[in-house]
């Protein structure tokens, strides 16, 4: 893993919370971080699971479609009868 020019390292990974203003509030291992929007690219939406990439925050796609379906499935579990 490479350190980029805000000290956090290539191939960490989070889950966009939300967006406020100038920041992605990004939850990195259990813990959330606000992170300038200049670093996110410009896809990244709410729910995302992304990892960083050469600086720059990018959607981990095969991770957010795993994702989604495991809390789709969770949702359905829930509200069967």
């Amino acid at each position: 893993m490479r350190i980029s020019h805000e000290g956090e390292m290539d191939g960490m990974k989070g889950i966009v919370d939300r967006f406020e203003g100038e920041f992605v509030v990004i939850e990195i291992e259990g813990q959330t971080q606000d992170i300038e929007k200049s670093v996110v690219h410009e896809s990244v939406k709410a729910g995302d699971c992304v990892v960083l990439v050469e600086g720059i925050w990018e959607t981990d796609e095969a991770e957010t479609t795993d994702r989604s379906a495991k809390v789709k499935g969770l949702m359905e579990e829930l509200w069967e009868d």
